[in-house]
């Protein structure tokens, strides 16, 4: 195996030689094989080993024996004791989870604090199977079922091609000693029970079970590369991305048959779940909407806009007093006196100082909000102005006003209220500028 163990190393990681590797060590026997099999092999190694209190005195007797043995020869050590079960309530999520993101949140502050440049784990060839099912059993896209990446990132995964039978039989030949986890028997976990009860069934079936995968897993990675390279061709066709928003053009994209498989690819990374929903938007009427934990995406007209979530703001009302020249927050606002309309621009309006009452107010809509569009007769609801002209939901979120009175005086660079216009007799004129 170390033969073996080498010239996949050499193959698929060869600028690991001479880079310093935090080794994550359980204690048990595939992590304490890959010490031993980087050590064999003289590569500059650390280990870190996590202690998350989950089977008492095992746990302290697993940290003892990582100790001992780095110790003995003479491997810098790195370990934690985590309170698992508390972070696992105060997170909602159950201890698996709570492990990984403990430990993985760890390793990686280990590795930019001490100059590490990859974190090494031992998973192995039997991992990927049972991850395999996991995924399938739950239901998944393609990308669930393309297995343990071998690198992601810093995280690096050099025993991914091995059996567990494979490191078994080293660790046996080599006389390693490790530790048993005795929750590895237990099958009250999805794992073990696929492990213990599943996995076996599938061997017996197939004595080369674990080639046969192997070359499958290898089919779907290439599956999954090939959809990738149509995916990023469509998109470049069909999307616009402006600042946060990506926008997506229907008509293009309803010229492909597979557009349901374009949206799950393009969308997945923004946690979106409700994928009949998002289908249905195609179709919907403008203004439905679809949201993720981090993001929206709206259906408006012949397009589909996503964009992220923003924080409410705590402060909805901005005020700007008379004697305040300048307003930062959340427009870069100026305020003056002049002696004349001197320029005409959509970021700038004159208003009679004796037409408006201080302090003016910068707001978002309102129910029932209504204003005298200059260049028209009379008044308009803004809804309908929003309409006429063609504004997105997104648009609408985003329009700031400026009131007095919470009367609109002006809706900002886009049309003002001709109430409170300044114009050649009047006596007292304010300048209101919006600048970058």
């Amino acid at each position: 195996m170390l033969t073996k163990f080498k010239n996949h190393i050499q193959a698929n990681f060869p600028n690991l030689k001479n880079q310093k590797l935090l080794l994550a060590t359980s204690g048990g026997i595939d992590s304490m094989v890959l010490v031993q099999l980087l050590q064999q092999l003289n590569y500059q190694i650390a280990v870190a080993h996590c202690n998350f209190n989950l089977r008492a005195k095992e746990s302290d007797e697993d940290e003892k024996f990582v100790k001992q043995y780095a110790q003995e020869n003479k491997i810098p050590i790195h370990s934690i004791s985590f309170l698992t079960e508390e972070y696992a309530i105060e997170n909602k999520c159950s201890i698996q989870i709570a492990a990984r993101e403990l430990r993985y949140n760890w390793f990686h502050k280990v590795l930019s604090d001490e100059g590490y440049d990859y974190i090494t784990t031992a998973h192995h060839l039997d991992d990927q199977v049972e991850t395999f099912l996991i995924h399938f059993a739950r239901g998944t896209g393609l990308e669930g079922l393309t297995g343990i990446p071998a690198q992601n990132g810093a995280v690096i995964r050099p025993l991914l091609p091995f059996s567990r039978e494979e490191i078994e039989n080293y660790a046996k030949e080599n006389n390693i000693n490790w530790r048993e986890d005795s929750s590895n028997a237990s099958i009250k976990y999805l794992r073990n029970k696929l492990r213990h009860s599943v996995v076996p069934v599938f061997k017996d079936i197939n004595e080369g079970f674990l080639e046969a995968f192997q070359n499958t897993l290898a089919h779907l990675q290439q599956a999954e590369a090939l959809v990738n390279d149509a995916t990023k061709l469509v998109y470049e066709k069909v999307v616009v991305e402006i600042k946060q928003e990506i926008i997506m053009d229907l008509p293009k994209l309803l010229q492909h048959k597979n557009y349901k498989s374009y949206l799950y690819q393009w969308l997945k990374k923004y946690e979106f779940s409700a994928w009949e929903d998002i289908y249905n938007l195609v179709n919907a009427q403008s203004g439905k909407q679809v949201f993720s934990e981090t993001h929206i995406i709206v259906k408006d007209r012949e397009r589909l806009i996503v964009f992220p979530k923003t924080k409410k703001e705590e402060i909805q009302e901005y005020f700007l007093t008379k004697n305040q020249e300048k307003l930062k927050i959340p427009l870069n606002v100026s305020l003056c006196k002049v002696d004349n309309i001197s320029v005409t621009a959509n970021n700038v309006i004159f208003v009679d100082e004796d037409k408006i009452q201080f302090p003016l107010m910068l707001r978002k809509k309102q129910e029932g909000d209504f204003f005298y569009p200059s260049g028209m007769n009379g008044k308009k609801k803004l809804s309908k102005y929003f309409k006429d002209e063609k504004y997105s939901l997104l648009d609408k979120e985003k329009q700031w006003l400026l009131t007095s009175e919470n009367e609109i005086v002006w809706v900002i660079c886009k049309r003002t209220d001709k109430r409170f216009l300044a114009t050649e007799t009047t006596q007292n004129i304010i300048k209101l500028e919006i600048t970058e």
